[in-house]
């Protein structure tokens, strides 16, 4: 959009060149200056169906700010810390003691502050690539369950959902593992990504009850060991609470278990399934595509 300075000089320098030229040729011209002063004035009102509103604001030309801002460490060496803590059974001094092979000095109480404020941010990043990707897919199939989860000395239920391939697609803690639960669950899996073909559960009635009330209670299907696959995929978080000495606050357990549920789905390769060309391919962009995360 032009400035209201910069249109009267505009004008001015128009007027002006075509009073020089009914004054040279002596002869009134074709278009008079009021003329094309009105032209002009008509154009710029119309561009953009706008009117001209005064300089942009400076927060709407600023990118978005950065998460990595006020941290002296660079972002590559931060990416590497949750990775490590998040994907693989590592304790906080542990990382600590690999990271100084390294040559990175970092505290492990460093550690323990990056994977709380950057794993939420990374595996929501994660998790938005991936479900815009898979909604272009059919969903064959479902598996849900659920497991029991020490939390200081209390028994909780963390409710899982995985794909017909084992992807994870949701995690949720509750302390009741009712027909309510249920319901909570399955409303925040389908409303993010939509409905399978079929659901495999295990013989639990709440599963059959909150169904019932969504209306795919005909999609439901029980075997003995119809949800093995599910039961396979709880291993990788079981070892993973091992190696963190239990869990003892709902909230940390909630976030530690949606951030490893993701950063498991990045880069879970099918090592098994493929040769070993195909399977250092796919590592190779996996771990392109982890540091290209949050820019």
């Amino acid at each position: 959009m032009i400035a209201p300075q910069r249109i009267d000089l505009i004008l001015f320098f128009i007027c002006s060149n075509a009073g020089m030229a009914r004054f040279d040729h002596q002869s009134e011209p074709v278009v008079t200056p009021d003329d094309l002063a009105a032209t002009v004035l008509t154009a710029l009102s119309d561009q953009r169906g706008a009117r001209y509103r005064g300089p942009t604001s400076r927060k709407s030309r600023a990118l978005p700010r950065s998460p990595f801002r006020r941290f002296n460490s660079s972002r590559e060496v931060i990416r590497l810390v949750v990775m490590m803590y998040v994907r693989f059974p590592l304790s906080l001094r542990t990382v600590e003691d690999l990271l100084f092979e390294r040559g990175i000095d970092v505290c492990h109480e460093t550690v323990r502050q990056w994977w709380g404020r950057f794993g939420p941010i990374f595996a929501g990043d994660i998790r938005r690539r991936r479900v815009k990707w898979m909604r272009g897919f059919r969903h064959w199939r479902w598996h849900l369950d659920e497991m029991y989860v020490k939390l200081n000395r209390e028994m909780v239920y963390l409710w899982r959902a995985v794909d017909h391939e084992g992807e994870v697609l949701e995690s949720l803690f509750t302390r009741m593992r009712d027909k309510a639960a249920a319901l909570t669950f399955m409303k925040k899996t389908l409303k993010r990504h939509g409905s399978p073909d079929a659901i495999t559960t295990d013989g639990l009635r709440s599963h059959r009850s909150a169904m019932k009330d969504l209306g795919n209670e005909e999609k439901q299907e029980v075997g003995r060991w119809a949800n093995n696959r599910l039961e396979n995929s709880h291993l990788p978080f079981r070892r993973r609470e091992r190696a963190m000495l239990r869990f003892r606050q709902m909230k940390s357990v909630q976030k530690f278990a949606s951030v490893h549920a993701n950063v498991h789905n990045h880069f879970n390769l099918e090592r098994h399934l493929v040769d070993r060309k195909t399977y250092k391919e796919r590592r190779s962009a996996a771990q392109a595509e982890w540091r290209s995360v949050m820019g």
